[in-house]
């Protein structure tokens, strides 16, 4: 009896286990099911190009015919040693800092004043300052190309009221002027889309806090430096990681305004890969151009999610 006992108490341990097996197994292929259509995806538009581009990067190919010029990393080393393609590389590193200097604390100032000003009409100043980030890049390029004009422009028309000797001045045709001139329409796009994101995280902080630390003899300054900007630090973290990932990839607007010139002082990556890769049938050259972006861009963001992000949300 007390065996029958026992090998039904083995048989019952058994069957729960069996059961168990099965929820895990059942559970596994449930989320398999899911991810799935996920990584058929991730494969067939990230990694089959990524791979195609550096396979066609190893050629000089002009996009037609067969691949029977095989050249190595001459591409790679080609564009490494160009004068034009470093210049454009600066040219992106100037425009990440002026956004990270720049943007970024107006976007920051204009958010605190209007989530924590007492200002009239904010409804009506949160609009208008989201409102060109609406616009798609090729209507503010060509808005811009408008205020820019030379002959007539909004920009000239309004300075030369100050000084009449500004009227016709190229800003676009200044080898001085014309990088400036762009970070200002990129300023004028995406600086609404940087507020809104600190606007989110200022109304996500309680004003409790901060009245805590005013009752404890904190400035305003003091009460901002050593209270709100810190416990905003994961949305600001999240501000530079997408500035400067824009900043790297940035096309549309300047293509429209200057095309890179004049004489490739406003050249950055993307535009340089458009015109030696694409317009001119190197695919080969354009894809080693591709894969030298990707790259940087993959290097910066692993470095800053293992560093700086996971730092944010590990305070």
């Amino acid at each position: 009896m007390g065996e029958t006992r026992s090998i039904s108490g083995i048989s019952h341990r058994q069957q729960i286990s069996a059961d168990k097996r099965q929820a895990q197994i059942n559970k596994a292929l449930l989320i398999t099911i899911f991810l799935l259509p996920g990584f058929v995806l991730l494969i067939a538009f990230l990694v089959v190009p990524i791979g195609q581009a550096f396979y066609y990067s190893l050629y000089n190919w002009n996009g037609l015919g067969p691949l029977d010029d095989f050249i190595g990393f001459d591409n790679y080393v080609r564009a490494i040693g160009q004068d034009i393609f470093r210049g454009a590389i600066q040219h992106s590193l100037l425009i990440m800092l002026l956004s990270l200097m720049v943007q970024l604390p107006l976007a920051m100032t204009l958010a605190i004043i209007l989530v924590r000003g007492e200002l009239r009409f904010q409804k009506f100043f949160r609009t208008l300052f989201f409102l060109p980030y609406v616009f798609s890049e090729i209507i503010a390029a060509y808005i811009w190309l408008y205020v820019y004009n030379p002959r007539g422009g909004l920009l000239n028309e309004f300075l030369s009221l100050f000084d009449p000797e500004i009227a016709g001045t190229a800003w676009l045709a200044n080898l001085d002027t014309v990088l400036i001139a762009i970070f200002f329409v990129l300023t004028w796009k995406f600086f609404g889309f940087h507020m809104l994101l600190y606007m989110a995280g200022l109304q996500n902080i309680s004003r409790e806090v901060e009245d805590s630390a005013r009752v404890s003899g904190a400035n305003e300054w003091q009460v901002l430096r050593y209270v709100t900007l810190p416990m905003m630090g994961g949305t600001i973290s999240l501000s530079v990681f997408l500035s400067i990932l824009g900043s790297f990839q940035q096309f549309i607007v300047v293509w429209i305004l200057t095309e890179g010139g004049p004489a490739y002082r406003s050249e950055l990556i993307v535009t340089y890969l458009y015109k030696f890769g694409i317009q001119r049938m190197q695919l080969g050259f354009g894809s080693a151009l591709a894969i030298i972006l990707f790259l940087m861009t993959l290097i910066f963001s692993i470095g800053y999610q293992r560093t700086v992000l996971r730092q944010t949300l590990e305070a």
